[in-house]
């Protein structure tokens, strides 16, 4: 009598275990929901290939290198080229406000009503007084020290804090005879193969 009474609950929970009308729909719909809560606990990445070594070419892949990497997010940075330069101890970066015409020419002393005025430079200009670059340089360094801005090496060790990975191109370094006694410790060497890997593998991908 027992074993009639177990089989006879045995059917009445299969029979509650009826799948719904439409199974695909339901399979579909779980499976979304499964790599919904897949994607969401994922790590989001980011890969910028960094190709320039002016001052204001060095900033924007250290900003948002950094302020990635707090976010909590996996970050590359490869330098190739002239960004290479940005990985040395010694930085001595320029800004050339030749060809760049949206570049304001503002003065960081005097009255503020001569700091607000954008002086235009035509580039015969600007190509033919010698030195124009240097005080170019010099200043928007002292308008970024009057605005608080933080210093490239200052961006540059904060990222090597925050855990950033950093490549620097081999053939770049062959190509310009760099030495590695010039360069930061904390970068590793790679190639393009490097960053591809690191590239198939991000969210997002940049190229500055």
């Amino acid at each position: 009598m027992s074993n009639l009474t177990s089989l006879q609950e045995q059917n009445n929970t299969a029979s509650e275990l009826v799948l719904p009308s439409d199974a695909d729909a339901w399979f579909e719909q779980k499976f979304e929901q499964s790599m919904q809560k897949r994607e969401a606990a994922k790590t989001p990445s980011m890969a910028i290939v960094v190709t320039k070594g002016t001052l204001d070419w060095a900033y924007p892949p250290f900003i948002l290198a950094s302020s990635a990497s707090a976010l909590g997010w996996d970050v590359s940075l490869f330098f190739t080229f002239y960004g290479l330069s940005l990985l040395k101890k010694d930085l001595d970066l320029e800004i050339s406000p030749l060809g760049n015409p949206a570049m304001p020419m503002k003065m960081p002393f005097g009255p503020k009503w001569f700091q607000q005025v954008n002086w235009k430079m035509p580039n015969a200009v600007m190509g033919n007084i010698p030195g124009f670059e240097k005080m170019a340089t010099t200043l928007m360094k002292k308008t970024m020290h009057n605005k608080g801005v933080a210093s490239i090496e200052e961006l540059r060790e904060l990222c090597l804090e925050a855990e950033v990975k950093m490549i620097a191109c081999q053939m770049t370094l062959d190509l310009f005879e760099y030495s590695l006694d010039d360069m930061i410790e904390g970068p590793e060497l790679g190639g393009a193969a490097t960053y591809i890997e690191c590239a198939t593998q991000s969210d997002i991908n940049l190229f500055i």
